[in-house]
């Protein structure tokens, strides 16, 4: 278990418990989503998060340990795809079929980010902004959230099985509200794209390229869907 090496003192050495100290780290990104996207007082939370994953882990680990946030050689590349995009196609039926038409008994329809508009037949604009949501969005996103969030709040309530399961629901809600100004119907439908991510991100052996392939995936459907006027 990782453990934050602190000054040794003559009457002994101080330790910290590892899932105190990824508990502070859930409550911090919590308060920089909430803070972000419900009260506005924050800068937007990807950057921050992905920092605050890199300060983690230089101080958890005894160098870049980039496997601490899921970053390695998967066995079988053609598993991780196939996870990715069973996890994609996963997220968009829902989407589709179930969560939108059942939110939209309760609340009005998602509202669209700001890139959408004008993006129907302007080939320029898609692969400008496909570049960003595969950087920012599926990338930085997925380090920030599944990559750290998800693995500090399983180290935090001990680190199994259920703990890990659990972490995916917190940080599913978390990533919800990382898209607040979509709404309610937004919150749900994004809360739902996180446990799928989430999940994918487990069950491939906490292989953070699987989500990062989905939901690359899952926004590149997005773009293209927008680009031919299918969301219409």
């Amino acid at each position: 278990m990782l453990i934050l090496r602190l000054p040794q003192y003559q009457q002994g050495s101080i330790r910290l418990d590892p899932s105190i100290i990824s508990a502070l780290e859930v409550l911090l990104g919590a308060a920089i989503v909430i803070g972000h996207n419900v009260f506005h007082v924050v800068p937007n939370e990807v950057p921050i998060l992905v920092a605050l994953a890199l300060v983690s882990m230089r101080l958890r680990c005894a160098g870049w340990a980039w496997s601490s946030l899921g970053f390695r050689r998967p066995e079988s590349w053609k598993r991780i795809l196939m996870i990715a995009a069973a996890a994609a196609a996963l997220r968009i039926v829902l989407a589709d079929y179930v969560i939108d038409p059942m939110s939209a008994h309760f609340w009005p329809p998602a509202k669209a980010p700001s890139l959408a508009q004008g993006l129907a037949g302007n080939l320029r604009m898609v692969l400008i902004y496909l570049a960003v949501i595969w950087g920012f969005a599926a990338f930085g996103e997925e380090m920030g959230y599944r990559g750290y969030l998800l693995n500090r709040a399983a180290e935090a309530g001990g680190g199994g099985t259920r703990a890990s399961w659990a972490a995916v629901i917190l940080v599913s809600v978390l990533f919800g509200y990382g898209h607040y100004y979509q709404g309610p119907s937004g919150i749900v439908s994004s809360g739902m794209a996180g446990l799928i991510l989430g999940g994918a991100y487990l069950l491939s052996g906490r292989n953070l390229w699987t989500s990062i392939l989905a939901h690359g995936m899952i926004d590149t459907f997005g773009l293209v869907a927008l680009y031919f006027g299918w969301d219409n």
